[in-house]
C-alpha cells in the first residue's frame, strides 16, 4: 500500500479519496489512465492476490495440521515442563495455520488431538515423545518401553528433589570412593531391581501429584519400593566429585532415585547435576528430536513420514493402556467450536 499511495501522491489527475478501494475491473480501468495510476492498480492487484493467497495457503495449513496423524519426536530443553513445552508446541502449530480463524470456526467442530508420552524433569533434556492426531493412542507404548539416559551425579550433596534444584539436606565426605568402587557397585542396580520413588515426582496421592504436594509444604510419605528394569548401566566418566553414567531402562525407572541410591551405596550421598534423555523406543536425540526451529507443520509432516517406518503396522491399530493409574498421559484436546473468542474447550487427560 505504500507503494500505492506514493503513485498517488505524484498524479495531479487524481482525486484523493479515503474510501476502500475496491478491486473491480471498472477500478482498474479507471486508474489505467497514467503510468502512476497503472502502477499503482497493479499494486493493489499485487496486494489483492498476495492476501487472497494467504488466505488459501493459512486453510491449506490449518487442513494440513487437522490431517497429521502420528508419532514424533521434540529436543526438550532444559527449563520448561513436558507440559509447558507441548503447550509452546501446540501454540507455535495452531499460530502457522492461523487457527482458531473464522474461516475454521465456522465449522461445528475440528479438532487437533496432541499428548506427549513419557514426562522429563523440567531440569532435563532430551527426546520428548509426541502424538498427534490417531497417534496419541500409541503413546502409553512410550511409558512402558526402553529409555536410555546420560546422567551426571554430583558426590557428597543429597537434595530434597535428588537433583541439583532442590535444597541441600545433607553432606558427606567423598574424597576417598575411587572409580573402582563405582563401577564395583553398578552390577547391584542392573537387571530387575526394587526403587523407591522420589518424593518429587509425577507420581500421584489422591489425585494430586507427590511433587504439588511437596512444593505446598504437606507431610508427603514415600511410595513403597516397586519393581523397575535397568537393562544396563555403564560408569563414562570420573571426576570427583562428579561421576557420568549411561543407563539404559524400562518404564517407571528414576535416575534420580538411582544417582542417590549409589551415593548412599558409596556411604557417602549423591545428587544428578544434569540429566538428558538420548532415547526414548525407536527415537534417538541425534536423529530424530525436533529442535524448536523446526516445529513447523512440514517439517513435523517429514518427521511423521520417516518415522511411520520405526514402528509395526499393528501398533499403530492398537489401543494399548497404561500399566497403573500412575502412568499418565499428558494429552490436550483443541476443539474450535462456533466462535466463541477465549470459550475455546480446552480439555487436559
Amino acid at each position: 500500500m505504500a507503494a500505492f499511495e506514493a503513485a498517488v501522491g505524484s498524479s495531479s489527475s487524481l482525486k484523493t479519496d479515503t474510501s476502500p478501494v475496491l478491486e473491480t475491473a471498472g477500478t482498474v480501468a479507471a486508474m489505467a489512465a497514467t503510468p502512476s495510476a497503472r502502477a499503482a492498480a497493479a499494486v493493489v492487484a499485487a496486494a489483492a492476490r498476495t492476501g487472497s493467497e494467504a488466505r488459501v495457503s493459512k486453510a491449506a495449513l490449518a487442513t494440513k495440521l487437522l490431517s497429521l496423524s502420528g508419532v514424533f519426536a521434540v529436543h526438550k530443553p532444559k527449563g520448561p515442563t513436558s507440559a509447558e513445552l507441548l503447550n509452546r508446541l501446540k501454540e507455535k502449530l495452531l499460530a502457522e495455520a492461523g487457527m482458531p480463524s473464522p474461516e475454521w470456526t465456522k465449522r461445528k467442530k475440528q479438532t487437533l488431538k496432541i499428548g506427549h508420552g513419557g514426562t522429563l524433569d523440567s531440569a532435563a533434556r532430551g527426546v520428548l515423545v509426541v502424538g498427534i492426531g490417531s497417534g496419541t493412542k500409541m503413546l502409553t507404548s512410550m511409558l512402558s518401553g526402553s529409555k536410555r539416559y546420560t546422567a551426571i551425579g554430583e558426590l557428597g550433596k543429597a537434595t530434597d528433589t535428588l537433583d541439583s534444584t532442590g535444597k541441600v539436606t545433607e553432606e558427606k565426605p567423598y574424597d576417598k570412593i575411587t572409580q573402582e568402587d563405582i563401577e564395583g557397585i553398578l552390577q547391584k542396580f542392573t537387571g530387575n531391581i526394587m526403587q523407591v520413588p522420589p518424593l518429587y515426582s509425577a507420581l500421584k496421592k489422591d489425585g494430586q501429584r507427590l511433587s504439588t504436594l511437596m512444593k505446598r509444604g504437606e507431610v508427603v510419605e514415600a511410595k513403597p519400593a516397586r519393581p523397575v528394569t535397568v537393562y544396563s548401566i555403564s560408569l563414562q566418566k570420573f571426576q570427583p566429585p562428579f561421576f557420568t553414567l549411561d543407563v539404559e531402562c524400562g518404564g517407571g525407572f528414576y535416575i534420580r532415585s538411582l544417582v542417590s541410591d549409589i551415593g548412599k551405596e558409596l556411604s557417602s550421598c549423591a545428587n544428578v547435576l544434569e540429566l538428558t534423555r538420548t532415547k526414548q523406543g525407536p527415537f534417538t536425540l541425534e536423529e530424530h528430536a525436533l529442535p524448536e526451529d523446526k516445529w513447523t507443520i512440514d517439517d513435523i509432516a517429514q518427521s511423521l513420514e520417516h518415522c511411520s517406518s520405526l514402528f509395526p503396522a499393528e501398533l499403530a491399530l492398537k489401543k494399548s493402556k497404561p500399566e497403573s493409574n500412575e502412568q499418565v498421559l499428558s494429552c490436550e484436546y483443541i476443539t474450535l467450536n462456533e466462535p466463541k473468542g477465549e470459550d475455546d474447550v480446552i480439555k487436559t487427560c
